[in-house]
């Protein structure tokens, strides 16, 4: 498994990597890449080596270069410090790191496809209960266009010496249940709990029109067809869940909500004291394409008090 992990010191992305011992992830047989950027654009340099005939042509490029090469100097130190810690949390797995200059998100993103991430975790840059429903902007970038799936790591509510509390938000669709072999392919600690989660997501008319009784019945069937469908939805994602864990001592439990499926994940996984959010991205065929993330995805994303891993499937 590769790993891309982005570092820019700050105590959100502390948190993501911390909190990356509770997301189900192998103890060995890991590449871990930790990239730091220098948001500098560095000058080329003079090939005539004559910087006095330089200068002339560009006032205070000298200046420039001397701020680049310390912005540069310190995200060196940055990446060391993110593999440091990385390393001292996961002492099985190789761990290097990495430093370019350049816009955080693009690089980042030029990176994962370079190396050929498996994932990509970010820190989400919210550091308050209202920063929280604010992705920070180089997280937002990273999940809407990386061609990979990418984790974005906030404060875990459970402690190492406990089970992890895994929910999958479902819909039904492919990319949902991309997300649901995700969460059976990793290594969830013994006694852990995966909660399974679909909203139905009701239709609404007219209150006038429904005192008509053809048109109360028609939404009633509607009704009706949409919450067997949404119930069949968690009896074949915790179907494929079980088989794909195993006799491994994980619980899985499904449930059924009526409402909106942005509102009901996030409100379901406060109560349930989840550790991270699982769901799918639809998949899409280009770069431009996959910047208009499903609405959901990119709210629980967002929104989440909890860790949130959006699922893409490698092609």
């Amino acid at each position: 498994m590769k790993l891309l992990i982005a570092y820019d010191g700050s105590d959100s992305a502390d948190t993501a990597i911390d909190g990356l011992q509770r997301a189900g992830l192998p103890a060995e047989n890991v590449e871990a890449l930790v990239v730091s950027i220098g948001e500098v654009w560095l000058p080329p340099s003079d090939a005539a080596g004559d910087e006095t005939l330089t200068s002339q042509v560009v006032p205070g490029l000298k200046e420039v270069r001397e701020r680049a090469a310390q912005v540069m100097e310190e995200a060196e130190q940055l990446a060391q410090r993110g593999s440091k810690r990385v390393q001292q949390n996961f002492p099985g797995w190789q761990v290097s790191h990495e430093v370019r200059n350049g816009s955080p998100g693009f690089e980042l993103l030029q990176v994962a496809r370079e190396w050929s991430a498996d994932l990509i975790v970010v820190g989400s840059h919210g550091h308050s209960a209202l920063g929280r429903f604010v992705l920070g902007s180089v997280s937002q970038k990273v999940l809407t266009e990386a061609a990979t799936s990418v984790h974005i790591g906030r404060p875990n509510p459970g402690t190492g010496k406990s089970g992890e509390r895994i929910l999958i938000g479902v819909d039904g669709s492919p990319a949902a249940l991309a997300a649901v072999r995700a969460v059976a392919q990793r290594n969830w600690t013994e006694g852990s709990e995966v909660r399974i989660v679909v909203a139905d997501d009701v239709v609404r008319g007219n209150p006038i029109w429904l005192l008509i009784p053809p048109i109360r019945e028609f939404f009633d069937e509607v009704r009706t067809e949409e919450r067997t469908q949404a119930e069949q939805f968690a009896i074949a994602a915790a179907k494929e869940l079980r088989e794909g864990l195993g006799s491994r001592n994980i619980t899985v439990s499904s449930v059924v909500h009526a409402g909106d499926p942005k509102q009901v994940v996030i409100k379901h996984a406060e109560e349930f004291g989840a550790d991270c959010i699982f769901t799918g991205a639809t998949g899409f065929s280009s770069r431009l394409e996959r910047v208009i993330l499903g609405s959901v995805s990119s709210a629980i994303a967002a929104r989440a008090h909890c860790s949130v891993e959006v699922v893409r499937e490698r092609s």
